[in-house]
This record gives C-alpha cells, sequence and structure tokens, in this order.
C-alpha cells in the first residue's frame, strides 16, 4: 500500500472512555461488507462510472492536444466553476504549485470560486487577457455562480481580441444535452469536452475536471490514476472488511459518531501540498453524507499553522471531535536551522536541526497531546508525496465516504437540500429593483 492507515489511538484500550472498544467497532465493520459488495457490483456493470476511471486511458490520451496548446499559447489559465468543479483541480494542482507561481515554465493556474466582484476587478487588473484561456466547468452547465463568471469574462475576452478571435482562448467542461454553457458555446462555436453525467462533482477529481488542470501545471494524470487503482483494487479484492482500509475508516468514523457523540471530523495534514485537500475533503464528506438529520461536521485544518489557532479548542473544549493526521517523512530534509548563529543559549534546541525535523517534531508532539487527552486520532503516513500517493489518498476518501454513507443509510451521491438555495437566489434576483 502507498500510506500506512494507523488507527490504535482511536480504541478505548489506547486513549481511555472517549475511544471505541472493540466490539462497537467490529460490529460497524462487519457491516461494511453489504458497502464493499455495492462498490463490487458497481465496478462491475459501471453503475458508479468514478470507479472505472482508475484504470482509463484513452481519455487522458484525448487532453494531451488540448494540455499542449494551453502550455504553448498562454502564460496565465482560469479555471471558472465552483464547489466539486474545482476543488478536486485545486487539490491536485496544489502538488505542482502551493502558490509561489510554476516552476517549469507551465502556465499560472487561478481557481475562480466565487463571484466575489473584488476579485473579478483584481484579476483583470493582473493578467494580459491576450495570453489568457479559460476552463469553465459545470456538470450542469447551468451553475449560476459560474455561468455569470463565464459571461463577465467572455465579455472581456471580447473586447480584448475580438469575437473572432475569443474562441481559442476558451473551453467548456459540461454534460451533453441543453443547458445554458452548452447554448453558449454552440452559439460561438466554442470548444466542448463532456463532463460525464454519471460522475457528481465532488467525485470528479480523476476526470477531465480535475485532470486537465493538472496536466496543464505539468502533473502526470497516469500515475495520479494509478495510485488510485490500487486503492480501488484492494478494496475490490479484499477477503474481509478488515483487509480494506477505507471500510477500516468508515468504520470507525460512523461507530465514534454513533456510540460516543464524535460530530466533528478533524482532517490535519503536515504537508502545505496537502492544504487543498482539506477543502476538497470538506466538500466530499459533508455533501455526501450530511442528510436525514445525521452526518458529522468536516473541519480543516493545516499542520503546524493550526496548531496556534485551533489546538486549544481542540484540546480544552468540547469533546466531541476525532482527528485524522496526513504526516510526511520530513525529518532530516529542508534547510538547516543554524540558531548557534545567533548567540541565543535559548534556541539551542534548534541548532543542527532542519526546517524538515522541526515540522516531524511537531506534527509527533500535536498527535501525542491529544491522544494523551483521550482524543481519537488515526494517522496516515506517507514516505514521499506525488502524483500515485496523492491519487491513492484521493480513492481511499472517496471509497471511505461511499461505505460511510452506507452505514448511515443515506445516499452519498445527492445534494437535495441545497436547492431550496438556488430557487431562492433566482427569485430574490429577480425581486431586486434597478430603479431604486
Amino acid at each position: 500500500m502507498l500510506y500506512q492507515h494507523d488507527k490504535k489511538q482511536c480504541f478505548a484500550e489506547v486513549i481511555g472512555n472517549r475511544g471505541l472498544d472493540q466490539n462497537s467497532y467490529s460490529s460497524f465493520l462487519e457491516k461494511t461488507s453489504k458497502a464493499l459488495e455495492f462498490i463490487r457490483a458497481a465496478y462491475n456493470d459501471n453503475s458508479i462510472p468514478m470507479l472505472s476511471l482508475p484504470e482509463a486511458t484513452s481519455d487522458i490520451e484525448s487532453l494531451r492536444p488540448i494540455v499542449k496548446k494551453c502550455r504553448q499559447n498562454f502564460d496565465t489559465m482560469i479555471i471558472l466553476g465552483t464547489g466539486g468543479s474545482s476543488l478536486g483541480g485545486q487539490t491536485l494542482c496544489s502538488l505542482a504549485d502551493v502558490g509561489f507561481g510554476p516552476q517549469d515554465g507551465s502556465p499560472r493556474l487561478y481557481f475562480i470560486d466565487n463571484v466575489d466582484p473584488n476579485t473579478f476587478e483584481t484579476l483583470f487588473s493582473r493578467i494580459n487577457l491576450e495570453r489568457t484561456g479559460f476552463i469553465v466547468i459545470s456538470k450542469s452547465g447551468g451553475t449560476a455562480e459560474t455561468i455569470a463568471q463565464f459571461i463577465v469574462c467572455l465579455d472581456a475576452i471580447d473586447h480584448c481580441v475580438g469575437e473572432k478571435k475569443a474562441a481559442d482562448h476558451v473551453l467548456i467542461i459540461a454534460e451533453p444535452g441543453d443547458n445554458p454553457l452548452r447554448r453558449i458555446a454552440k452559439s460561438r462555436d466554442l470548444a466542448t469536452l463532456d463532463h460525464d453525467p454519471g460522475i457528481g462533482g465532488r467525485f470528479s477529481v480523476l476526470s477531465n475536471v480535475g485532470l486537465l488542470p493538472a496536466m496543464i501545471s505539468g502533473l502526470d494524470p497516469i500515475s495520479i490514476r494509478a495510485g488510485a487503482n490500487r486503492v480501488l483494487k484492494s478494496a475490490l479484492e479484499s477477503k474481509s472488511p478488515e483487509e480494506c482500509e477505507p471500510a477500516t475508516g468508515a468504520a470507525i468514523s460512523v461507530s465514534l459518531f454513533k456510540e460516543k457523540g464524535t460530530t466533528l471530523t478533524v482532517l490535519m495534514p503536515y504537508a502545505d501540498r496537502l492544504s487543498n485537500f482539506g477543502l476538497w475533503f470538506q466538500q466530499l464528506w459533508a455533501e455526501s453524507l450530511g442528510k436525514n438529520g445525521t452526518g458529522t461536521t468536516p473541519i480543516r485544518a493545516l499542520g503546524t499553522r493550526d496548531q496556534h489557532s485551533q489546538m486549544q479548542l481542540y484540546l480544552d473544549g468540547p469533546q466531541d471531535k476525532m482527528f485524522t493526521f496526513l504526516t510526511l517523512d520530513v525529518a532530516q530534509t529542508g534547510r538547516p536551522v543554524c540558531a548557534a548563529n545567533t548567540s541565543d543559549p535559548s534556541l539551542a534546541y534548534l541548532n543542527r536541526r532542519s526546517m524538515g525535523d522541526l515540522l516531524s517534531a511537531e506534527q509527533k508532539a500535536t498527535m501525542t497531546t491529544l491522544a494523551d487527552h483521550g482524543c481519537p486520532i488515526r494517522i496516515f503516513r506517507v514516505n514521499e508525496l506525488n502524483e500515485e500517493i496523492l491519487g491513492a489518498l484521493l480513492m481511499h476518501f472517496m471509497l471511505e465516504t461511499i461505505i460511510a454513507a452506507h452505514l448511515l443509510d443515506v445516499n452519498p451521491f445527492d445534494q437535495p437540500a441545497v436547492e431550496e438555495g438556488k430557487r431562492l437566489t433566482r427569485q430574490f434576483l429577480s425581486e431586486m429593483d434597478f430603479d431604486s
């Protein structure tokens, strides 16, 4: 396996009465068998298309000419979309760029996932539209925020390069059929790619939605899918739930919720390149499981930063949380901390240590402190961070979410409660008085 999944500090025998007893855990783990049967059947009959993506290669080959064009013609790529149309791509691309810009001559990517007018004014003041490409992503083809973003951007492109040349700057990803984005694309002769109708946005990271931005960033899509495939195959071929890491993770999360009242789940990576992973997981877990009065609330944290903003609450606040740490072996890596040069004896503990040593010690200290306070924690350990390992982690959490949904008896693939907000948005827009 590409990662180690250490769960022992979720159990009462290690952390005390806020941990699980083995009988409760075993009962929930046994119930995951039906979820695994469902996943195997869905894989075999392709009723969950995202399960077929890890083995696919032909769609990747069809993306390569688009990637080549973008890398040759543009200095900047703007990715328009929100929710699952954006967070998967952001998570992948963070592996190549944590905010300082690309290193290999790739275009700089900006994911615009909101409709804050100030953001757009700032964006247009800082980019050269003649050297900027736009990828517009909406599964339905009718997401109000994305449509508004696109109309504003298309108008700006038209004014800069003219309507005829504007088509060279735009690519739309939407599901086939009659929808606003498809109609605009047809009327303007804009390039389009199909968003698979059977793959919801929060499960689309391994499709063109996530992989196209990743490829433009210089990442290897084959390796991303290969890592995901290793986790999927392991789950499909497992002889029992005990052998399936996503099943054990789901059983722990749900049994802590049901038996111990653990209603919040904190995901805390100790790597800046995984910061956006927390955003992606937040949507995946919340939107898939928060239904019919059930579900646990995901919280995004980042080590070491949030040791200084959230840890007080975690240690001395309500004891209603479980913690998932994503850790990387970084000891003896990074620049040395030459504390002796400061002539301050109080800093001797830093001398001859590296940045990686400090990060390694901090993550160990945080996990040990939480466990000593009786907090249930589990740890994902990886030796390095690359495309294959990131793909594996993404698939683990997608499978864990699907299995947890079965334990909670909810449908992980819909989101019925959010439709009311969409309806009211349209109503309130139509009621605005532009004369006042």
